[in-house]
């Protein structure tokens, strides 16, 4: 691409020219940053990106997906008139097809979900498929969505024109330049080292797509994916068949269908994918495709023909055979590495690069240019993901699942099936006799709900009640009048020490954690911007020593936000204590009553104050106990060393049978924290929320020596007066229907938001909602509880009643009795 010497240095470097690392300079270009080297070890678009299919389909599973692949759809509409590069784009529209009624089910509430951010779409008949795709076969259809803007492009002419474009503004492309090793000193990275000579540069990003753990070992940065095999069969010429035909997105027969030129292409989604290259991609690949697998692809090839029968009567012309990267959630991999400053990461897009390669590339560059994104990415950033993850053996078989899961039912509370037990408490079996169904989170094997005697701890999935609705019911009702205990060992427990460490989390934590030995502190976390980054609990242990809580998912996220915000030559040393301790929370009125009969220290509530923290003997043992409740409950936390564990947890069931004491899984917690409207992180608040429009101003210790990071931009906002939008909990009219999340919420007709979690609340007797409420002139008092609401769910709206405090104990009479 380049005839010029390679430079040896460069302000970013960008290892991979496939369509994202191509976009990604494009945009940092457009954004003024174009002091760009960007190098690919073959040529552009080599690796996964030339044989991609080049649907540009904007029903999406997130919001942060639908966003990314909406900007791209109406980026490339633009290229070629800017460029001179043809994009191939056809606007041929998308119809999805649902085979039942579960399908059908949740299709609808994608649709309304979609629509919601801007995406045009509408349901049809099986008539108007028939009528757009004459050649298909409809009789088996419960409902079909229509997606009239989608489209269709040539990867490779994509990847061109951004590439070009990205040149036109003084991008250096560098091909057949391979990177050898990354530069790094002190945490943070300075440059790369090539076949062809060492660059220094002050930020490197990783879009080396199937190569980009590699990349990533050599950086010290986990990048867990792994390549997998893909097929797509193209059949001989079809009469009938046009450019404009919609692409058939047929998740039933786990195939996409569109025209190739006159034929048809089927693209093939098998439930049980194949890795490739398990040790390792074959140096010299490039434009490369693998041998198909005919028996084992013949049954998938039969059943998505199905769909065009005529296609049952055509001759293939080529069954292809291309691998493609896939992560272990089936969520992109972007964002800045947690343990490597200036090291940033754009892959993984488990064959959606295409259609979100515009959109990512926008938002890494933003990212790069800024040092923080555009929108909220919790749900793509990189530091979700954690360094057992990166495990050859976890990938190979957990991406044998991953590569379909987009065209299977996505049912409420599904759970993945393939490289599970991973991680698993002391008390597992335990809870297993018990009766606990287990998620995963994590890595952790965690008790959802309890089957009774003789009942499967199995899911049994619907979009209604489920079939362990009367089991969570029960286990929710225990907590709200007797006791109940929930096995938490996930939670991460991170030690804090070190003469500056209370210097260092003070200015981290919205509220003031400089308190008295023994207190537990609830506090947020917030980015220069006011959004809030971390939800967590900070318990000081000695002067020079704290404890902090944090959700299993957040993990190095939270270790890495600390440890990035640690001054030179400050003393703060950061320890991941998680699997040293156990933790049982016991919650309900009758939890005094139980842990008071196993010990002699004093539970009473003046000898035990809400937000205390104290060693406690229970039996022979000595635990960790601190007064906190996430339900809404006199509550305590007990960390338990692992040693002790067992017999704690045996003494507690033993004891709690008098107390009328249950199990509780993550099910029953969840409907007991949302009908207290405890917010849950990365679900109601993230990075884009303030404390303020959450809620939460009241953990904002505005006067403490200091300050804390983003109190600035919360300031500004008190200032300006009543946010534009608040966090507000809802209550179904209806007590039947069932709310998950993203659904629209509309206020007299008026659509003002969506819903960002729900779960049935048992004790107010209807489905309770999370979500935001906004309004340009401001979301007053009188704004929020002013209007009529319905939550749109499928194809009917339910009217739901607002409110600004917790529906459940208004006046926290139940946690401090």
């Amino acid at each position: 691409m380049s005839t010029s010497p390679l430079p040896t240095q460069a302000r970013v470097v960008i290892i991979g020219g496939g369509v994202i690392g191509c976009s990604i300079a494009y945009h940092l270009a457009k954004l003024g940053c174009r002091d760009v080297v960007l190098l690919e070890r073959k040529q552009l678009t080599s690796g996964t990106t030339w044989h991609a299919a080049g649907l540009l389909t904007t029903l999406r599973d997130t919001e942060t997906q639908t966003k990314l692949a909406k900007y791209t759809q109406d980026l490339y509409r633009s290229l070629e008139a800017e460029t001179g590069q043809s994009t191939g784009l056809i606007g041929c529209g998308s119809i999805q097809l649902a085979m039942t009624a579960d399908k059908a089910i949740e299709m609808r509430r994608g649709l309304h979900m979609a629509t919601s951010f801007g995406v045009e779409a509408r349901e049809i008949t099986r008539d108007e498929v028939k009528a757009m795709w004459p050649l298909a076969d409809v009789s088996d259809l419960q409902a079909a969505f229509h997606f009239p803007n989608d489209a269709r492009v040539n990867p490779t002419d994509v990847t061109q024109a951004l590439a070009r474009g990205a040149r036109q503004n003084g991008v250096r492309i560098f091909e057949h330049t391979a990177v050898t090793a990354i530069l790094q000193e002190h945490g943070t990275v300075t440059g790369v080292s090539t076949d062809a000579g060492d660059i220094k540069a002050e930020i490197v990003v990783n879009c080396a797509g199937m190569w980009a753990r590699t990349v990533g070992r050599m950086a010290g940065v986990n990048v867990p994916l792994q390549a997998a095999e893909h097929y797509y069969l193209i059949s001989e010429p079809v009469a009938g068949v046009h450019p404009l035909l919609p692409i058939l997105r047929d998740p039933g027969n786990s195939a996409y269908i569109r025209e190739e030129a006159g034929k048809i292409m089927v693209g093939l989604f098998e439930k049980a994918a194949n890795p490739w290259a398990l040790d390792g991609i074959p140096e010299d690949f490039c434009f490369g495709d693998i041998p198909p697998d005919w028996d084992r692809m013949t049954p998938y090839i039969e059943k998505a023909m199905r769909r065009v029968p005529i296609l049952l009567e055509t001759g293939i012309k080529l069954l292809f055979c291309g691998p493609e990267s896939f992560t272990p959630d089936h969520n992109y991999l972007m964002g800045e590495a947690p343990n490597l400053r200036n090291f940033f990461v754009a892959a993984g897009f488990n064959s959606l690069g295409i259609l979100s390669g515009g959109g990512a590339g926008q938002v890494m560059a933003q990212w790069i240019v800024d040092g923080h994104p555009s929108m909220d990415v919790w749900s793509v950033n990189l530091r979700r993901t954690h360094p057992w993850q990166d495990n050859d053996r976890f990938l190979q078989d957990r991406i044998v699942e991953a590569l379909g899961i987009g065209y299977q039912d996505h049912w409420p509370y599904r759970q993945w099936e393939t490289a599970r037990g991973v991680k698993k408490s002391i008390l597992h079996d335990r809870l297993a006799a018990a009766g606990a169904c287990f998620g995963e989170g994590a890595g952790w094997e965690r008790p959802n709900w309890y089957a009774n005697p003789g009942q499967a701890p199995v899911y049994e999935y619907s979009w209604g009640r489920q079939n362990w609705w009367a089991n969570s019911a029960a286990e929710h009702a225990a907590v709200r009048n007797a006791v109940g205990v929930f096995e938490q060992s996930s939670f991460s427990k991170l030690l804090v020490q070190g003469r500056d460490a209370v210097t260092v989390l003070n200015r981290l934590s919205t509220a003031n954690v400089d308190v008295a030995v023994g207190r537990c502190v609830y506090t947020q976390f917030l980015n220069p911007r006011g959004g809030i980054e971390a939800d967590l609990t900070v318990t000081r242990l000695a002067a020079d020593k704290f404890l902090v809580l944090t959700a299993a998912f957040t993990q190095t996220h939270v270790e890495s936000w600390i440890q990035n915000h640690v001054p030179e030559g400050a003393f703060c040393v950061i320890t991941d204590i998680s699997g040293a301790y156990a933790m049982l929370n016991v919650q309900g009125p009758r939890s005094r009553e139980l842990l008071q009969s196993l010990s002699g220290d004093d539970f009473s509530h003046a000898g035990f104050p809400f937000g205390t923290c104290r060693d406690v003997r229970l039996g022979h043992q000595t635990v960790m106990a601190i007064r906190l409740t996430y339900v809404g409950e006199l509550g305590w936390e007990l960390y338990i060393p692992t040693a002790f564990a067992l017999p704690v947890y045996d003494a507690l069931v033993e004891a709690g049978q008098a107390f009328g004491l249950r199990h509780c899984g993550y099910h029953a917690l969840n409907s007991l924290r949302i009908e207290k409207a405890y917010r849950e992180w990365s679900h109601d608040i993230g990075p884009d929320d303030s404390p303020l429009e959450a809620g939460l101003g009241f953990t904002c210790a505005w006067q403490k020596a200091g300050g804390f990071i983003g109190m600035e931009a919360l300031a500004a906002q008190r200032t300006a007066g009543v946010p534009k939008r608040r966090l507000v909990q809802f209550l179904l009219e209806d007590a039947q229907p069932v709310v998950y999340h993203n659904e629209p919420i509309y206020r007299d007709g008026h659509r003002v938001g969506f819903v960002t979690s729900g779960m049935y609340g048992h004790t107010l007797g209807a489905c309770v909602a999370m979500a935001f409420v906004g309004h340009p002139d401001g979301a007053s008092d009188e704004f929020v509880l002013g209007g009529r609401y319905e939550i749109q769910l499928a194809n009917e709206r339910v009217g739901a009643r607002p409110s600004l405090v917790p529906m459940y104990d208004p006046k926290n009479l139940r946690i401090r009795q």
